[in-house]
């Protein structure tokens, strides 16, 4: 008998001390995680394969990217290949101009083996086959090296690729690209690219806001593709550009934690970066 109550106050006892517990947690407020900003490798994972290559892009999905950037010109019959200079001497040495080069030409280089001997035989891809890497909902940004007259060959390419609209986003530093884009595709997202120049009395960055509403106005941009310089990109930068009507901004090129969080603090809707499997490590942990 008395053992009988000595279990019944044990289980007793038990019973209050899991419900205080369980009082204690539902006080807590829940712990929400803030929802991070897209990571998008840098003309893939460019810190590790040769950039613009399908290695590249391959490798960046295997690293957990949101997305991918990839850099496309026109070749001289037409196709949208991916490459970001305007001829291909800095990986191939042999100096050919894309535009004025046949896409069968092009897709004879070996634009592999200048990263590594593992990466020999990397061809220039088309379009096509960087679309065909993306998986379900991962996303491209689109970086157009041209002006107007590539927008009509990338809208053939989108219509085949199978891709849904909000896997992709067109960039570039071409205004002109950027309003053909929105005239043309206006349900995919554009963001005009710009980048700062320093001031050659003061050796400071200019601080182009006027220049920047301006031309998101004219070719009626989804939002801005900065480039991440801290000292001209501040909070004040961004409320005078969000009141002119700037809808969203995205940042590149960042490859230290620190300024993914200085970005991602400041409502930075995509990183671009060569180190996506890194970066998104670090941002998963606490800012220091």
């Amino acid at each position: 008998m008395q053992r009988q109550l000595h279990l019944n106050r044990l289980l007793l006892t038990l019973v209050m001390l899991a419900s205080t517990r369980s009082l204690a947690l539902a006080a807590d407020p829940p712990v929400v995680s803030s929802k991070l900003p897209l990571i998008v490798a840098h003309r893939g994972a460019s810190h590790d394969a040769p950039e613009n290559t399908l290695a590249a892009f391959n490798l960046a999905w295997k690293q957990g990217a949101d997305g991918i950037e990839g850099d496309f010109f026109l070749s001289q019959d037409g196709h949208l290949v991916c490459i970001h200079d305007k001829d291909t001497k800095r990986f191939t040495g042999k100096q050919l101009v894309v535009n004025n080069t046949p896409l069968a030409i092009l897709q004879q280089l070996d634009v592999g083996s200048w990263k590594d001997k593992k990466f020999a035989n990397e061809r220039i891809p088309t379009i096509g086959e960087v679309f065909a890497t993306i998986p379900a909902g991962r996303k491209i940004f689109i970086e157009l090296k041209e002006g107007a007259r590539i927008v009509a060959p990338l809208k053939r390419a989108i219509a085949k690729s199978g891709l849904r609209k909000d896997q992709l986003v067109i960039i570039s530093f071409h205004a002109d690209a950027i309003a053909e884009s929105k005239r043309q595709l206006p349900q995919i997202r554009a963001h005009w690219l710009h980048s700062y120049k320093k001031d050659s009395k003061t050796g400071k960055y200019k601080n182009d806001v006027e220049q920047i509403v301006r031309t998101l106005k004219d070719t009626k941009a989804d939002g801005l593709g900065t480039q991440g310089r801290q000292e001209i990109v501040t909070r004040q930068f961004l409320d005078t550009l969000r009141k002119a009507g700037m809808r969203e901004f995205s940042v590149w090129t960042i490859n230290e934690p620190a300024d993914a969080h200085y970005f991602q603090g400041l409502g930075t809707v995509a990183i671009t970066t060569d180190r996506p499997g890194y970066l998104r490590k670090a941002l998963e942990r606490p800012a220091p």
